[in-house]
C-alpha cells in the first residue's frame, strides 16, 4: 500500500491550490480488474429471463423471478467457493401480498457476505426484479436491462473482485426482489438488520446506473452521477432535534456525511466522473431500496444516473414516431456503468479498510472567542488511527473545503465557530479515512 500522505494543507482564505489524490495502489488495482464484458454478459443473462416481475413464475427453470434468483445465487456461490472462506452466500426468504389478488407471495433476497475482521457492516444494494408498462402483468416481457440489471451487474463485479481481498469492515452485497411493487425486499432486509442488530455504518443503493441519455431533452452525459441523501433523519429523537437546531446542522446528517464521502472517494479513484450531491431522500413521489433502511435509522444513500430516460423506464418494448421505448441493452452506456461500478468498489473498499470513526466530537462554545477548540475521543474499537483529519467548510458550502491532519485528538484553529462547520475523520497509515463525524457545540 502507498505510504501515508496528508491530503491538504491549512491554506489561508480558502484558496485552492494543488489537490493531492492519495490513491491506494491495491484499491486502484481492484478498480482496474473491473470487466465490462462480465457486466454485459450479466445483463444479457438477466434480460434472457423474459421477465423478473415479482408476480412471475417462481418454479420455471428458464423464465421469471425464481429462475433469476437461482441464477444470482449460483453465480455468487461460485465466487464463494473460490474465496478461501472470505465469502458466504444465502437466500433470505420473505412473504409479501400481491397487489390485486391479495395472494401471499414467497420471494427471495440473495445476500453475499464478504467477511471482514471487525463488527462494522457496509451494505451495497441493487434490486433484481423488473417490470414493464403494467407492473401487475407477471407474464409480459420485462427486460429490466438498466432498471436494475445495471445495479446487479455492477455489484456482481464488486463481489467477484472483493471476494479475494482482505477486509476490515464486513461488506454485505444484497440483491433484492420486490422493489417494483413497494420495496418489499428492502423492507424485509431492513427489519432483519434491526432484529439481528447489524452494526451498519453505511448503505449504498444502486438503482439505474447505466443510462446516460435523458428523454425529451436528448441530453447525453456519462460524466455525472447523482447521489441522494436525507437531511433530517427519519428516526430523529427530541434531543437530537434540539441538538440539530442549536447547531444549525440540517445539512449534516449521517446520510449527508456518507454522500460527501462517496463523492470524495469516487472522484479520487475514478476519472471523468462527478458525483452530484442531491439533498433529497429520493426523487419526487418515488422511493428506492435505501428508503426502508433510512426509516429504520440506518445511514443510507441512493446512487443513480444523472439523467433519467422515461422512454425506457417501465415501458413496454415498442417504437413510435421514431422513438424506441423499453429497457433494453441498447439503452445502456457501458463505460458509464464501469465508472459507477468503480465508485462502489472504491468507496466500500476504502471505508472497509479505514479505522473506526472518532467518538464524542465536540467544539467548545463556552466562551466568546475568534478561535475554535475542537476535541474528540479515539475510537474504542479496531486499529489505532495514524491520526485524524479535521474537516472545515463555510456555512453556505455543501462539501468540505479543507482537511487538516493532526496526530492528537484535539485542535485549536484561528476561526470563528459561528462562520464554519467542522467534522473529524480517523485515518490510518495508508490514508484510508473513516466517515466524518460532525462537531456539535458543547459547553
Amino acid at each position: 500500500m502507498k505510504p501515508f500522505l496528508s491530503l491538504f494543507l491549512l491554506i489561508p482564505a480558502f484558496a485552492f491550490g494543488q489537490v493531492i489524490d492519495n490513491r491506494d495502489a491495491i484499491i486502484s488495482g481492484a478498480i482496474n480488474a473491473i470487466s465490462v464484458s462480465n457486466m454485459k454478459q450479466t445483463v444479457d443473462d438477466l434480460v434472457g429471463f423474459h421477465t423478473r416481475n415479482n408476480l412471475s413464475s417462481k418454479t420455471d427453470p428458464k423464465q421469471g423471478i425464481g429462475a433469476s434468483a437461482n441464477y444470482l445465487y449460483n453465480r455468487l456461490f461460485e465466487y464463494a467457493n473460490d474465496s478461501n472462506g472470505r465469502m458466504t452466500v444465502e437466500k433470505v426468504t420473505y412473504t409479501a401480498t400481491a397487489p390485486r389478488s391479495q395472494e401471499e407471495l414467497e420471494l427471495e433476497n440473495i445476500v453475499a457476505t464478504l467477511h471482514g475482521s471487525d463488527t462494522r457492516i457496509i451494505a451495497l444494494l441493487a434490486h433484481y426484479d423488473s417490470r414493464g408498462g403494467n407492473g401487475n402483468d407477471g407474464a409480459a416481457f420485462a427486460p429490466g436491462a438498466n432498471d436494475d440489471g445495471s445495479g446487479v451487474a455492477a455489484l456482481l463485479e464488486v463481489v467477484r473482485i472483493l471476494s479475494k481481498q482482505t477486509l476490515g469492515a464486513t461488506i454485505k452485497v444484497i440483491f433484492l426482489s420486490g422493489e417494483e411493487h413497494g420495496l418489499w425486499g428492502a423492507r424485509a432486509m431492513a427489519k432483519i438488520a434491526v432484529q439481528q442488530e447489524w452494526n451498519v455504518i453505511a448503505v449504498i443503493n444502486n438503482d439505474m446506473i447505466a443510462n446516460a441519455e435523458a428523454s425529451e431533452t436528448a441530453t447525453h452525459n456519462n460524466t455525472v452521477v447523482r447521489i441522494f441523501s436525507e437531511g433530517i433523519p427519519a428516526l430523529e429523537t427530541d434531543s437530537q432535534r434540539q441538538l440539530r437546531i442549536y447547531n444549525a446542522a440540517e445539512n449534516d446528517s449521517p446520510a449527508r456525511q456518507l454522500a460527501r464521502y462517496v463523492k470524495e472517494i469516487g472522484q479520487r479513484y475514478v476519472e471523468n466522473i462527478t458525483l452530484q450531491l442531491i439533498y433529497r431522500t429520493d426523487r419526487f413521489g418515488r422511493g428506492g431500496d435505501h428508503t426502508p433502511f433510512s426509516r429504520e435509522g440506518f445511514t443510507a444513500v441512493r446512487l443513480t444516473e444523472g439523467h433519467e430516460n422515461y422512454n425506457r423506464t417501465h415501458q413496454d418494448l415498442s417504437e413510435r414516431d421514431g422513438i424506441r421505448y423499453g429497457d433494453m441493452t441498447w439503452g445502456m452506456d457501458w463505460e458509464y456503468l464501469r465508472k459507477n461500478t468503480a465508485i462502489n468498489l472504491a468507496t466500500a473498499y476504502n471505508l472497509s479498510l479505514a479505522p473506526h470513526a472518532p467518538e464524542e466530537v465536540t467544539l467548545d462554545v463556552s466562551r466568546l472567542t475568534n478561535r475554535v477548540n475542537i476535541s474528540w475521543q479515539a475510537p474504542r474499537q479496531g486499529k489505532t488511527p495514524k491520526g485524524y483529519y479535521v474537516l472545515v467548510r463555510q456555512t453556505d458550502v455543501s462539501t468540505w473545503e479543507r482537511k487538516i491532519f493532526v496526530a492528537e485528538p484535539k485542535i485549536t484553529l484561528p476561526l470563528s465557530k459561528d462562520n464554519y462547520f467542522f467534522a473529524v475523520q480517523s485515518v490510518d497509515e495508508e490514508g484510508h479515512e473513516s466517515l466524518a463525524v460532525f462537531a456539535y457545540g458543547s459547553r
